[in-house]
C-alpha cells in the first residue's frame, strides 16, 4: 500500500479570464490530487489527512472513494474546509489564493501507527507549512522512515502560506535525510535554492525536477542525469498536473519494485526513461482537461 499524507481542500477553479471569473468548486490538495491519481492508476493507495465534516468534506471523501482509495483511517473535523481560489494565466498556470484559517485540515495529529502493509509514504504541500499539523506530518515522516518505509516529498511551494522563507528553507533541507524521493518543479527548485547535488548529498536517493511542457529531469546519487521531454498537449489548466507526476513515479516504481534506495539505483537509463516518460504522458492527460483530473491507467499506455 502506498499512503498519501497531507491536505484536501476545495479548488476554486475560474471559469474564464479575470479576477472576478465565475468559479467552480473541484476536488483538490496536492496531497488530495496524488492520492486519487493513484488510486486511478491502480495501486493500492491510503489517505493520511484530517477533513472537515462539512459538505466540501463528504465530497472529498466521496471522491477518494471512487478512485478505491482507502480512507478508513482519516480523521474528520467539524472546522470548515480549506479554499483554494485560483488564478490562471494566458498558459493554464494556476496561482492561488488560501483560505485556511481554522479549518479542518491544518489539525492533523499523528497517526499512532502505518497499516502494516504501508510500502511507501508521500508528502507535501500546504501540509507541511500550517501549524500544528506540518509538525504532526513531519513526525510521520521521521517515523516512517525509521521504519524503512519509502518516503517522497513533493515541497509544492505556496510562497503566500509561507511567513518566514529562510526558516521554511532551513526546515527543507531537516528533511532531506528522510526522504528516498525528491520531486520538485523548476520554480520550487529556484525558491527554495541549492541543486540536485546538493539535496543528494543530504539524504534522497534521487532528485526529479518538473519542467512544464519541457518535461522532466532525474538526479541520482551516481551523478547520472535521465532526461525526457514533455509530451505536447493542449492545455487548459496546469491544476494536478506536478501531483500526477508524483503518483505516476509511484506508481511506476511500486510496478518495478523499486520502492527503496536500491530499487532506484538498480533502474538504470532503460528504467528511468521509461518511468519519467510514463508520468509525463500522465501528466499531459492532466494539463488537457480543467482542473484537477488525472488519467485513468486505461487512459495511458503500458509501463
Amino acid at each position: 500500500m502506498i499512503v498519501v499524507a497531507g491536505e484536501a481542500l476545495i479548488d476554486l477553479v475560474p471559469q474564464g479570464p479575470g479576477a472576478l471569473a465565475v468559479l467552480k468548486p473541484t476536488l483538490g490538495g496536492g496531497p488530495y490530487n496524488t492520492a486519487v491519481a493513484l488510486g486511478r492508476l491502480g495501486s493500492a493507495t491510503a489517505f493520511c489527512s484530517r477533513v472537515s465534516q462539512d459538505a466540501f468534506g463528504e465530497a472529498l471523501l466521496a471522491g477518494l472513494r471512487q478512485a478505491d482509495v482507502d480512507v478508513l483511517d482519516v480523521q474528520r473535523g467539524p472546522e470548515p474546509t480549506t479554499l483554494a481560489a485560483a488564478t490562471l494565466d494566458a498558459n493554464g498556470s494556476a496561482t492561488y489564493s488560501f483560505y485556511v484559517d481554522g479549518t479542518a485540515d491544518r489539525l492533523f495529529s499523528m497517526p499512532c501507527t502505518l497499516p502494516a502493509e504501508t510500502e511507501a509514504v508521500s508528502f507535501g504541500t500546504c501540509s507541511l507549512v500550517l501549524e500544528p499539523g506540518a509538525s504532526a506530518y513531519e513526525e510521520l515522516m521521521r517515523t516512517a522512515a525509521a521504519r524503512g518505509v519509502f518516503t517522497a516529498l513533493d515541497p509544492n511551494i505556496r510562497a503566500g502560506l509561507i511567513p518566514d522563507a529562510d526558516a521554511y528553507r532551513a526546515r527543507f533541507r531537516s528533511w532531506l535525510p528522510y526522504v528516498s524521493l525528491l520531486k520538485l518543479s523548476e520554480e520550487d527548485a529556484l525558491w527554495l535554492g541549492g541543486s540536485p547535488r546538493e539535496w543528494l548529498a543530504a539524504g534522497p536517493s534521487a532528485v526529479v525536477i518538473t519542467q512544464g511542457g519541457d518535461g522532466l529531469t532525474a538526479f541520482t546519487r551516481d551523478g547520472t542525469v535521465y532526461p525526457v521531454p514533455g509530451e505536447k498537449v493542449d492545455v487548459v489548466d496546469t491544476i494536478g498536473a506536478g501531483d500526477t507526476v508524483n503518483a505516476a513515479l509511484l506508481h511506476g516504481l511500486f510496478a518495478r519494485n523499486a520502492l527503496s534506495p536500491e530499487g532506484l539505483d538498480g533502474l538504470g537509463r532503460d528504467g528511468w526513461t521509461r518511468l519519467l516518460r510514463y508520468a509525463a504522458r500522465a501528466a499531459a492527460v492532466t494539463c488537457s482537461r480543467a482542473g484537477a483530473e488525472p488519467p485513468y491507467a486505461s487512459e495511458l499506455d503500458a509501463l
